[in-house]
């Protein structure tokens, strides 16, 4: 894999782990109710999840690329076309899916985070209530983890994601393991560093991007990134045949 193919497939997906989806979400609502320090737990259990959803997809690919490669050109054809579906999906729907955000502003208007004091030298985030549900305590460390990990897990379209947009930027003609370290650091840095914005500025990005058309902007500039690739991986497929 070459630096420059790295480098567009970082900033592609560090735009679009912008897009506030259920991840970013719930580290925008932990970070509030239960401050940034037991967050952390909770997006470890985020990372946890992804990693898992990342390594069943690479390994996947990996045994097709080498035992079916018709597969592997049958998995970028409908992985291209589902691409189509999600920027074409994107970009229509960008005003109803920036009312998330409008749900996280008004929930951040809820939100009011007490802070009290012990022997003048710590501050404890005590939680308030969220949106209809009232948060009676604050859990522990294993629960923050594991509701990260079920989170995170719990989104199966997110296999069928990478499925569709890794196979652009793997070289199944060169060693794949080395490709598959430098993908899996970009996605965790890109995803990692999305969520620390969101857990420790969460309402004023709540707040920037319920101006106007930002979020549907933003929404938009994902959906011209899928067809971009997927324009890019249909090429592959058709120079494939052409070769």
């Amino acid at each position: 894999m070459s630096w420059h193919l790295l480098a567009v497939f970082f900033a592609s997906t560090f735009f679009i782990s912008a897009t506030p989806g259920p991840n970013m979400l719930l580290a925008f609502q932990y970070g509030l109710n239960y401050g940034v320090k037991r967050t952390l737990w909770t997006l470890a259990g985020l990372s946890l999840g992804l990693f898992i959803l990342l390594l069943s997809t690479l390994l996947g690919l990996d045994v097709i690329s080498r035992q079916s490669p018709w597969l592997l050109t049958v998995i970028k054809t409908v992985g291209a076309l589902y691409l189509v579906y999600l920027g074409i999906s994107s970009w229509r729907d960008a005003a109803d899916n920036s009312s998330l955000m409008d749900d996280a502003s008004a929930m951040s208007a809820e939100v009011n985070v007490e802070l009290t004091v012990n022997s003048g030298k710590s501050d404890t985030p005590s939680p308030r209530s969220l949106s209809s549900a009232a948060v009676k305590a604050v859990p522990s460390d294993w629960v923050l983890f594991r509701t990260g990990m079920w989170v995170s897990l719990s989104n199966p379209k997110a296999i069928l994601f990478f499925a569709a947009f890794f196979p652009k930027f793997i070289n199944f003609s060169a060693p794949l393991w080395p490709q598959y370290i430098l993908l899996t650091l970009g996605l965790f840095l890109s995803e990692t560093t999305w969520q620390l914005i969101y857990t420790l500025g969460g309402k004023k990005l709540a707040g920037w991007l319920d101006v106007g058309e930002r979020l549907a902007w933003l929404n938009r500039g994902c959906g011209v990134i899928f067809i971009l690739i997927a324009a890019a991986l249909l090429v592959d497929v058709v120079s494939g045949f052409i070769a």
